[in-house]
């Protein structure tokens, strides 16, 4: 199988929930249907896509059974890229790297709001075993159809996986290199900075209130990841600090410039970053899925 355009004849099927994914896709012409259950009685549609959107490439970044059917609601004109062609994709046209990064991302963010939402209502239910909120459990019925197949099926990715990934790229920096001694702030809450962070070695804390009597350690990121890729996909002020730990922390500093760089020199690191935001986006729809589930067997009882 080789990258080409297809034509899609309204109604058929693109990609079918529960299949193992071999490629993933551009729609560049007409409108598709996102379903969950679409081959039982009562389908539920999630999302329409439009002209330019990417989809599937969920299932090929992290070699899981595809979550969703993807119907033609009209004739399309679709791109298939198939997993073994991905890296020669991205060196052909680069652009698309920061395309996908800023879908994924997207959607990391809308989980990230949704998730926050639920585990608010969740305290709030908790402390009052009260009230209802009717947005959020139209929420609740779309991502449990969505995900509910495949949500004991995700694993995080081993650090020696990551390290033999790493070893791949070793070399093959496309980004400034810098180190920073413990105490260092990488990165600083509030600010806006158009920029994401690999760490190659060392310890990296995420803070609240860094350096106030409110400072709170929230989370921790070890060598070799990535973080604070949020910056190069939106215009939102950092939500923490990143400060370097015990050590110190090596770390390669990317900007948007150089994705393109990167997917032309070096595609396999491209690849990496997508999965690494496709990871995060599942582990989100888990955590949600689990704070929902909590929701509607407790407290949305009739």
């Amino acid at each position: 199988m080789a990258i080409a355009e297809k034509m899609i004849k309204r109604g058929e099927i693109i990609i079918k929930e529960g299949d193992i994914g071999k490629s993933f896709f551009q729609l560049i012409e007409g409108r598709a249907g996102v379903y969950a259950d679409y081959d039982k009685k009562e389908p539920f549609r999630l999302a329409i896509l439009e002209a330019g959107e990417f989809f599937g490439e969920m299932a090929i970044l992290e070699a899981y059974p595809r979550s969703a059917t993807v119907v033609a609601e009209s004739n399309c004109q679709v791109i298939e890229i198939p997993e073994s062609d991905m890296e020669k994709y991205f060196r052909e046209n680069p652009d698309t790297v920061i395309q996908l990064m800023k879908h994924l991302g997207s959607r990391v963010q809308a989980m990230a709001n949704d998730y926050a939402e639920a585990e608010q209502l969740l305290k709030e239910m908790r402390e009052s075993d009260a009230g209802k909120n009717k947005s959020l459990f139209s929420k609740i019925k779309k991502h449990m159809n969505m995900y509910q197949s495949n949500k004991n099926k995700i694993t995080a990715p081993s650090a020696e996986a990551l390290r033999e990934e790493f070893e791949k790229i070793k070399g093959q920096e496309t980004g400034e290199m810098k180190t920073y001694s413990k105490g260092m702030i990488i990165f600083k809450e509030g600010k806006i900075d158009n920029c994401m962070y690999i760490l190659h070695e060392g310890t990296v804390g995420m803070y609240n209130n860094y350096r106030s009597r409110e400072e709170e350690k929230i989370a921790e990121a070890q060598a070799i990841t990535f973080f604070g890729e949020m910056g190069i996909i939106s215009d939102e002020p950092r939500a923490v600090s990143a400060v370097a730990e015990a050590g110190g922390a090596t770390v390669e500093t990317v900007h948007p410039e150089d994705l393109e760089a990167m997917a032309r020199k070096c595609p396999v690191k491209a690849v990496m970053i997508l999965r690494h935001l496709s990871y995060k986006l599942r582990r989100l729809n888990i955590d949600f899925i689990d704070a929902c589930k909590e929701i509607t067997e407790t407290y949305n009882k009739k």
